[in-house]
């Protein structure tokens, strides 16, 4: 066989190329294009509260690490589904939150805790899950960085808390604050 010529086995069909499919995007990136990032929010650092004391050590450090890199602090506060089954009727009620009340709560937190003076704050309240909401906002933001405080209860630690799963799963940096 002459080495110039390229081998080609006779016997042997090539199989048709497949059209090369989109590439699968992130369940959670999924829900960023659809919403339009404000301009004041670009690139946030994103601190989880509960009121717990390590979470107002997160907040305090995520208010100073938004300082340094100059960057806006979103402080988020994840409502759990709060619903009610009435034993007679059957009839599942959602109980509501006020918002606001949730909102000036946060701040003020916010202000106990650190001085905001120089820095641009921003406070949101989200339902549902809080490690799923956490990296949902950080992905649909784009943020820099997400502190949220490290769990008290033992049950966490056997079961799974909430840094473990945004360690894994999302698409920032996630700093666990004691």
């Amino acid at each position: 066989m002459d080495q110039t010529e390229p081998y080609h086995d006779a016997g042997r069909q090539r199989r048709p190329r497949r059209p090369k499919l989109p590439e699968r995007q992130h369940p959670l990136e999924q829900q960023s294009s659809r919403r339009p990032t404000p301009p004041e929010l670009a690139c946030p650092v994103i601190a989880g509260f509960d009121g717990s004391t390590s979470a107002r050590n997160a907040l305090a450090y995520a208010a100073g690490m938004a300082k340094r890199l100059r960057r806006p602090l979103l402080v988020v506060y994840v409502v759990g589904s709060v619903i009610y089954c009435d034993p007679l009727s059957g009839m599942v009620f959602a109980v509501p939150r006020d918002t606001e009340a949730l909102e000036r709560w946060l701040v003020a937190e916010l202000n106990q805790v650190t001085d905001p003076a120089g820095l641009s704050v921003h406070v949101r309240t989200r339902r549902g899950i809080p490690a799923r909401e956490l990296a949902a906002m950080a992905a649909e933001l784009k943020a820099d960085a997400l502190v949220i405080g490290a769990p008290t209860h033992f049950w966490h630690h056997v079961a799974g808390s909430v840094p473990a799963w945004l360690a894994r799963n999302a698409c920032c940096p996630v700093i666990t604050v004691p």
